[in-house]
């Protein structure tokens, strides 16, 4: 079955950086695009950036743009978002997803990992 398992969250002052990864498996990697999300307590979960299955296309929300990057690994099935500039507002579990980009983009993918936590503290 597909399997989506995100690392490398952890706790960072604002104005640091983390490069979250998720490896895929189960699936034709790169026949998929991937995405990241975040849900912080109490609030719905939001769209933060979208990769195409060839990493040609990316999209981000307005959050993420000018601070984060998506990319992509197809080789090693993986997915990255590279965060910089973090603020306390980035605080949040990040959650990666397969699915068309299509679907991505609408925030309902048919796979999700389990998620990673991001602090950013001042």
């Amino acid at each position: 079955q597909v399997q989506l398992s995100e690392s490398g969250g952890g706790a960072v002052q604002a104005g640091g950086s983390l490069r979250l990864s998720c490896v895929a498996s189960g699936v034709t990697f790169d026949s998929y695009a991937m995405g990241w999300f975040r849900q912080a307590p109490g609030k719905d979960r939001e769209f933060v950036a979208a990769i195409s299955w060839s990493g040609n296309r990316t999209t981000y929300a307005d959050c993420a743009k000018g601070r984060f990057t998506i990319s992509r690994d197809n080789a090693k099935t993986t997915v990255y978002l590279q965060m910089n500039s973090l603020k306390e507002a980035d605080t949040a579990a990040y959650h990666c997803a397969l699915g068309s980009l299509r679907l991505v983009v609408a925030a309902t993918p048919p796979y999700w990992g389990r998620g990673t936590q991001v602090t950013v503290s001042s």
